[in-house]
């Protein structure tokens, strides 16, 4: 299965390896699975990453998040983007990320930001054979173990 993990996602896999999020990136990175991610993903991690709030937050240091995108850059195929067209009509910067699930011909694009899991989106995503879900449903899926 090929899947973009949102920011979201991926920042909560660095914050907390051993949660749910870190978990469901474990099982794509080490399984029969692809992830796939763009520059506009990895530079939006790499700046949420380094966020004063979190970083206090989480006791982490900057080395820590810089080792955790180089992490991922060498675990993913990455997906160039152009100029997206408009399809997340409430947050725009959110577009780049349907962009590198569609040109990156992924099966799940997997996120828990609401503007993403809106109807026309999610409607849109169908179109082009992509399923939207959470973290929590797409793990559940890749290890077959049930929800509960």
């Amino acid at each position: 299965m090929r899947i973009v993990l949102d920011t979201n996602v991926l920042v909560r896999a660095a914050a907390n390896e051993q949660g749910l999020a870190g978990k469901l990136l474990q099982e794509i990175v080490s399984g029969p699975h692809v992830l796939v991610s763009s520059p506009y993903i990895l530079s939006e991690v790499a700046r949420v990453l380094n966020y004063a709030r979190l970083q206090a937050r989480w006791h982490w240091a900057r080395q820590r998040s810089e080792s955790s995108s180089a992490a991922w850059a060498m675990s993913r195929r990455l997906c160039l983007t152009t100029t997206p067209d408009r399809i997340v009509l409430a947050d725009p910067d959110d577009d780049p990320v349907v962009q590198t699930a569609a040109l990156g011909g992924v099966d799940v694009l997997c996120t828990r930001d609401a503007h993403l899991l809106d109807r026309a989106v999610v409607e849109y995503c169908a179109g082009q054979g992509i399923q939207v879900m959470n973290d929590i449903d797409l793990y559940h899926i890749l290890t077959g173990r049930p929800k509960g």
